[in-house]
Formats: structure tokens, sequence, C-alpha cells
């Protein structure tokens, strides 16, 4: 079992950058695909990015390509993501999630596939 603990959202006016990092207790981390997803006031959760449980493979939304970066530390067990160039469209509670994987390159893109969850945390975009 994997326990998930989003932290670094924040305020921040548009054109700044937040970086967002998920903590994952248990010593299985590395066996697990990681995630991230977004949900605005009003609108349904939607994915972010994701990363494969080795690290060597990224996907990510067309919204946010270019301007975030998911990234992983296996021996951290930390999950960040870069947030560059913000809008307030990324205005949001972010969430991390994570699903056990048997490929080390597979990415998981969508919600219902994961299994564990944080808390979310806040972010907002000033303009």
């Amino acid at each position: 079992q994997v326990q998930l603990v989003e932290s670094g959202g924040g305020l921040v006016q548009v054109g700044g950058s937040l970086r967002l990092s998920c903590a994952a207790s248990g010593r299985t981390f590395s066996s697990y695909a990681m995630g991230w997803f977004r949900q605005a006031p009003g609108k349904e959760r939607e994915f972010v990015a994701a990363i494969s449980r080795s690290g060597d493979t990224t996907t990510y939304a067309d919204s946010v390509k270019g301007r975030f970066t998911i990234s992983r530390d296996n021996a951290a067990n930390t999950v960040p993501l870069q947030m560059n160039t913000l809008k307030p469209e990324d205005t949001a509670v972010y969430y991390c999630a994570a699903r056990y994987a048997y490929s080390g390159s597979t990415t998981v893109t969508s919600m219902a596939a994961y299994n564990y969850w944080g808390q979310g945390t806040q972010v907002t975009i000033s303009s």
C-alpha cells in the first residue's frame, strides 16, 4: 500500500512558477507508475502528467506540455511537478496518484486506473 502527501501549492501571479511535490510512503515506491491530476471548481478531475516507474517515460496533457515537468526520485520516494509560465486556467486542486506497474516504461493517463490518491494541494494563479 502507498500513502501520498502533496505539498508546494500556493498563490502565484500569471507567468510565475511553482514546484509541487508528492511524498510517498512504502518500500516499493519504484514499482509504481505515478501521475498528477487536477480539479478546478465546477469541473471534472483531469489528467496533467504521468511518469513511468523507471522514470524514463513521461506523458503530458496538451494544455501543460512545454510548461510543466514531472520527475521522480526513487531514492527519496518523491514525485515533483515543476510548473512554469502559469496561467489562470491552471488554478485547481492538484492531486498525486499511484498505480502498481508491471512495466518499467509504462505511463498511466487514465484516472480510473490509479489505486492511490493524495489529499490534494491548492494552486491559485492570480491575474
